[in-house]
């Protein structure tokens, strides 16, 4: 499995894809901070009625900001590995490997490990560099930034499971649909949960929940969402960063065991599937 880690790896790093998203990244990170920095500098030339109101200014850019990591680092997930499985074995190259004296089980697990470490990397990379850049330049973070961040390394790894499932079985065009179109049940789910428990309507709140379940990544955002916006933010009401209906514990939990059940059924389908 070490080799096959290794390989996967290297093989991501040398692919346009992954280090396109890795520039693209140190460029936004690069925007954010030189926006960043003029923000707090008009905050302290010109100062606020509310003392409160330059924390939340920054809190509130910062949280748009993770927003964007969250997004990218679910593309990243569902685009740079939904040809892992497929494309190899509608290109025959997976023959070379699978002839070798290795289980398909440590080939799918190897591979989704070593995926599973570059996106670590970008979405941690991304996530941490912005509440990085955010207390150099003001002072401030947020009280949750590490379970934040934990969340948002976890709902970037949904897709990549999901992806892994869909390879073993599926085309590669037919699995980045799978994967990207999930995504966006789970996404305008989410909305109908918010949007459901403002509006008093426990039937959309439950809808919401189902879209959630099919695919958690998105209620990790919420809930790394609340762990990382101001006392104050959780009391504003619904904006594009904020959660008003919280996904619990339990929702973590099932986020973890979804991706141990996909991770043990596409095993599962790998031994079972003609090459």
């Amino acid at each position: 499995m070490r080799w096959i880690i290794g390989l996967t790896v290297r093989e991501a790093l040398r692919r346009r894809l992954v280090v396109t998203a890795f520039g693209l990244g140190a460029a936004f990170l690069a925007l954010y901070g030189l926006a960043l920095g003029w923000i707090h500098r008009e905050i302290v030339r010109h100062g606020t009625p509310d003392p409160r109101m330059g924390v939340e200014l920054v809190g509130f850019f910062a949280l748009a900001a993770l927003y964007v990591v969250h997004l990218m680092s679910v593309m990243a997930a569902a685009v740079g590995t939904v040809n892992t499985l497929s494309g190899e074995i509608a290109s025959g190259v997976i023959l070379a490997v699978a002839a070798r004296p290795l289980a398909r089980w440590q080939i799918l697990l190897g591979k989704g490990i070593g995926h599973a470490l570059w996106l670590l990397l970008y979405t941690l990379g991304l996530g941490g560099g912005v509440l990085g850049l955010t207390t150099a330049i003001t002072g401030w973070a947020p009280a949750g930034w590490a379970r934040g961040l934990a969340l948002l390394a976890l709902g970037a790894l949904v897709p990549l499971a999901l992806s892994l499932w869909g390879g073993a079985g599926l085309s590669t065009l037919a699995n980045g649909a799978l994967v990207l179109g999930l995504y966006g049940v789970a996404f305008v789910g989410g909305w109908a949960e918010q949007i459901g428990g403002l509006a008093g309507a426990p039937a959309v709140v439950d809808l919401g929940i189902l879209a959630s379940l099919l695919m958690p990544a998105e209620a990790m955002w919420r809930r790394a969402a609340y762990e990382l916006q101001s006392p104050m933010a959780r009391l504003s009401g619904l904006t594009p960063f904020t959660a008003s209906s919280i996904p619990n514990d339990r929702m973590i939990l099932y986020a973890i065991a979804y991706i141990a059940i996909l991770l043990l059924a596409a095993v599962r389908r790998f031994e079972r599937r003609d090459l």
